[in-house]
């Protein structure tokens, strides 16, 4: 005679399997999870990923699902809801196969990847205008002229300009690609501010400043500097035109006129910026000065020279310079004559 199991085994084994099955199915489960999560995956070219101010977690998942850099928006999701953290707008650039989990560190960081622009000392918004959109940054489309509608920037510096020409400091700096002009004005603009706290530069800043601009356009030469600044000094106070050829030259950009070489003919083009037919300084900066420039303006070296000839157009490496027209003249024959020999060799 058989006898039946009690129903309460049988509804224990009922209720252990089914707990069992539970677990694997969660194990499998936190298994696939983890594996999403932290298995490399991703594109092996470069790609980029632009995140927009305010994008959600689920948009943000969405985007990188769609780009190739993970493999599933609901690990990324996932990730976000186990570390809480507060994920950062910007352009990020992907080139290897990475985990999850470092995709969601990288832009819980802000590690958002940057283009550099290197703005040499004596580049004026032309220049600068070049570099940006060689770096392939937005705000090179149309920078020379746009800058202009940043001078807020400096009203309490230079009233009078017209344009941030002068106060866009030379250094080494680093943009998102999306960065608009008026950013990369703050920054430049920020750096300028910074040096001229540095050297106590506070009052005439429109005249330093347009004079160091002059004086980084003439001479390479760090010591030669306050030598050059003399000059204009000496000039201006006699009333001498500056006659100096990159004020000319600027005058051309600004017009379009420019031929890459400076004709007898330019020096006969009347704007603002002709300083062999205006007396006075330019009205404004004709490039952005670095630090030795605007120190020498600051303090010329106290001279008699009125005249000189540039040390970046003498094969000898240096200026020359002089208190008289004759002594000048001396030194404009010697000039040609070594030019002759330079170019015989």
């Amino acid at each position: 005679m058989s006898r039946r199991k009690p129903k309460s085994t049988m509804g224990k084994r009922l209720g252990a399997g089914t707990f069992l099955l539970l677990i694997l199915v969660l194990l499998a489960g936190a298994g696939g999870a983890a594996w999403l999560v932290a298995t490399p995956f991703g594109p092996s070219t470069e790609t980029f990923v632009e995140i927009a101010p305010g994008s959600s977690t689920v948009h943000i998942g969405r985007n990188l699902e769609d780009a190739g850099i993970i493999r599933s928006r609901f690990a990324f999701d996932l990730l976000r809801w186990i570390e809480r953290g507060r994920l950062k707008a910007g352009e990020y650039r992907f080139d290897h196969p990475v985990t999850a989990w470092e995709v969601y560190a990288r832009i819980a960081r802000g590690d958002v990847y940057t283009r550099t622009v290197v703005v040499p000392e004596g580049a004026n918004v032309f220049d600068i205008e070049s570099r940006l959109k060689k770096a392939g940054l937005k705000a090179g489309e149309d920078f020379a002229t746009e800058q202009k509608k940043e001078i807020s920037l400096i009203a309490d510096l230079d009233p009078q300009a017209t344009s941030l020409e002068g106060y866009l400091f030379p250094d080494t700096y680093r943009f998102q690609r999306s960065a608009t002009v008026a950013q990369v004005c703050a920054a430049m603009v920020r750096r300028f501010r910074e040096a001229a706290a540095e050297i106590g530069l506070k009052e005439n800043v429109h005249q330093v400043v347009t004079v160091a601009s002059l004086v980084e356009k003439e001479t390479a030469v760090d010591a030669e500097r306050p030598l050059v600044a003399s000059v204009f000094e000496n000039r201006l106070a006699e009333n001498m035109p500056l006659m100096t050829d990159p004020s000319v030259i600027y005058g051309l950009e600004l017009k379009g006129k420019w031929r890459g070489t400076i004709y007898q003919s330019d020096l006969k083009r009347d704007t603002p910026y002709n300083t062999y037919l205006h007396t006075g300084l330019p009205p404004g900066p004709v490039a952005n000065p670095g630090l030795p420039s605007l120190k020498a303006a600051m303090n010329p070296a106290h001279t008699s020279y009125l005249y000189f000839v540039a040390a970046g157009a003498n094969p000898q490496g240096k200026s020359l310079f002089a208190s008289t027209l004759q002594e000048h003249a001396r030194n404009v024959s010697g000039y040609r004559k070594a030019m002759k020999k330079a170019g015989e060799r």
